[in-house]
């Protein structure tokens, strides 16, 4: 049903479709299961294949099912030994416990979500991971809880669109950031503009639909939050039976990138 929503009755639809998510992870899960992005057979598979084999094997298989991502941010962040990340959204672990293995023990990968069950879960993966160089912490986007200057990369996986306060998220991402600092993002980004009913959907939203940036706003952000050298790459377009008729443009997955001076 499609209704005015406020931003705690988003943000509560969306901690519990991702608590259940969390809830549903067992190594008995079935490996084809859709993601958070991806609730129902008959829709886009934006959560699936997004990692190799290699990265597969390298985080605990419950960690790989709890992936409810639109991308792969590790493999493009070009992450280096030594560095500190954050991940916002962490979700069940995937992604900082790749970023951990990248930056190796110099480094340190921190993993923030509001959601106890997916903070819960993503604790057993690191556990089973033997990762040394991980902390997850409870909490916000729109307000991290760390210093400022605490981090060289940000990283998040189709989580930003989900908020309704872009514009406080970026801040935050740009104020943790060290100056020269990266912020390498996969998320969903509207390529055309969307009609107003599709954005006052809370199922949209959800399903990481309605909440997507267009790709200019996006630009326009990231500009006033002080950042520079922001560049769109795309990495999947999406088709998606819901919009027909509805939207002139496209959906796409995209890598945004951008740097702190």
């Amino acid at each position: 049903m499609t209704q005015p929503c406020s931003s705690g009755d988003l943000r509560e639809e969306v901690r519990a479709r991702y608590a259940a998510r969390a809830l549903r992870i067992a190594p008995a899960t079935e490996p084809d299961a859709p993601g958070g992005c991806c609730e129902g057979g008959d829709c886009d598979p934006i959560a699936r294949d997004l990692y190799d084999a290699v990265q597969e094997g390298e985080v605990p298989q419950a960690a790989l099912l709890a992936s409810l991502g639109c991308g792969n941010p590790t493999a493009l962040a070009e992450l280096q030994p030594g560095e500190t990340v954050l991940d916002l959204g962490s979700g069940g672990g995937i992604d900082v416990l790749l970023s951990a293995r990248r930056v190796g023990p110099t480094g340190f990968a921190y993993g923030l979500d509001m959601t106890d069950e997916m903070l819960g879960l993503a604790e057993r993966n690191r556990a089973a991971a033997a990762a040394r160089n991980v902390r997850f912490l409870k909490g916000h986007i729109e307000d991290v809880p760390l210093p400022d200057a605490a981090v060289d990369v940000i990283l998040s996986n189709c989580v930003i669109n989900l908020s309704t306060d872009k514009a406080r998220v970026l801040a935050e991402a740009f104020r943790v950031l060290r100056p020269g600092g990266r912020f390498a993002v996969s998320d969903m980004v509207v390529q055309g503009t969307f009609p107003d009913d599709v954005r006052r959907d809370v199922e949209a939203w959800a399903g990481c639909i309605a909440g997507a940036l267009e790709e200019a706003q996006y630009r326009r952000l990231l500009a006033s939050a002080g950042f520079t050298d922001i560049d769109v790459e795309v990495t999947r377009v999406h088709e998606r039976p819901e919009l027909a008729g509805r939207f002139e443009g496209r959906l796409v997955s995209a890598f945004v990138r951008a740097r702190k001076p």
